[in-house]
C-alpha cells in the first residue's frame, strides 16, 4: 500500500514540473497576447496581458501582476476573471495582469539543488534564474513600454510557482514590491529557504515590501511554511508587511482558487 502512495505521488509532482495537473473550463477574457524573443531563456516565450475595463477609457497608468504558470490553458483565465470580479465589487484597484505560458515548467521554476531526491520530480532545473532575469529584464521593460504602468508591480504563484516567488523574494527582494505564494514547495533543495530563512531576512534591503503566503493540509510545504513564519515572528525587517494563512482544511490542488479573493484584497491595496 505504502508503495502505491509513493509512485501516485512521484507521478503527481513530475507531472506538476511540466504542466498544471488540474484544468479547468474558465471563461477566457478578452486579452493581449505577444511573443518575446528571450535570451535568458533562449527561447520565444508567449505573454497573456489582461487589462482592467477602464484601461481604454482613461489615460491613468497602472500597477503590474505578473503570473508564471499564465497560460490561456493555465492560470491565467482564472486570475484575470478573479480580478475583474473584484475590481467590479470595489475590493481592489484596477491593475494590468500579465500572464507567462509555460514551456519547462520545472527548468523556470526552480533553482539549484543538491538533493538526489528532487531529481526524480523535476530532471530539468535550475532555471529560476534565468527566468528572473527574463522577467525582470526583458519582459518588464517591453511592459512598461507598450502599456501605460506605474512602478508597483507583484507577482503571485502556486506550488512550484510559489516557491519561485518566494526565491525571488528572498533573494531578490527588489524584483517586485509585494509577492503572493499559495502552497510553494519549499521542500526543495533540502529546504534551503526555509532553513535560511533568517540570514537572507538580515540582507533585505531598507523599503516598503509585502508577503502574503499561504499553506494547505500537505505536511511537506506546511512544515516549511510554518517555520518561515516562525522566523518572520522574530526578524522581519521593519518595513516588511507580511500576512501568514493557515489552511488545513484545504488540499494543494484545491488551495489556489480557496484563497485567492483574500489574497488579491490584502495584496494589491496599498497600505
Amino acid at each position: 500500500m505504502k508503495k502505491t502512495f509513493y509512485f501516485i505521488l512521484i507521478t503527481i509532482l513530475i507531472f506538476s514540473c511540466r504542466n498544471r495537473g488540474v484544468l479547468y473550463n474558465d471563461p477566457i477574457p478578452l486579452h493581449d497576447s505577444l511573443r518575446i524573443s528571450s535570451q535568458f531563456v533562449n527561447e520565444d516565450r508567449l505573454i497573456n496581458i489582461w487589462t482592467p475595463p477602464n484601461y481604454k477609457f482613461s489615460t491613468d497608468s497602472f500597477p503590474v501582476l505578473y503570473m508564471p504558470d499564465g497560460g490561456i490553458n493555465e492560470d491565467f483565465p482564472h486570475i484575470a476573471n478573479t480580478l475583474e470580479s473584484l475590481l467590479s465589487e470595489n475590493k481592489i484597484p484596477p491593475f494590468i495582469l500579465v500572464g507567462i505560458e509555460n514551456t519547462e515548467r520545472g527548468r523556470d521554476l526552480t533553482g539549484f539543488s543538491e538533493a538526489e531526491y528532487d531529481k526524480q520530480f523535476c530532471p530539468i532545473t535550475d532555471g529560476a534564474k534565468d527566468f528572473r532575469a527574463f522577467s525582470s529584464e526583458e519582459l518588464m521593460p517591453e511592459i512598461n513600454k507598450k502599456y501605460r504602468t506605474t512602478n508597483r508591480k507583484g507577482i503571485i504563484g502556486e506550488s512550484l510557482a510559489g516557491l519561485f516567488v518566494m526565491e525571488t523574494f528572498f533573494t531578490k527582494p527588489n524584483t517586485f514590491n509585494f509577492y503572493i505564494a499559495m502552497d510553494p514547495s519549499l521542500w526543495w533543495n533540502n529546504h534551503y529557504l526555509a532553513k535560511n530563512s533568517d540570514s537572507l531576512l538580515s540582507e533585505f534591503p531598507n523599503q516598503n515590501l509585502k508577503l502574503w503566503f499561504a499553506d494547505s493540509s500537505a505536511e511537506d510545504i506546511s512544515q516549511f511554511t510554518k517555520s518561515v513564519e516562525k522566523t518572520l515572528k522574530t526578524s522581519a525587517p521593519a518595513k516588511l508587511t507580511w500576512k501568514y494563512s493557515d489552511e488545513p482544511n484545504e488540499k494543494h490542488s484545491t488551495i489556489f482558487r480557496a484563497t485567492k479573493e483574500k489574497a488579491l484584497i490584502w495584496s494589491l491595496n496599498e497600505l
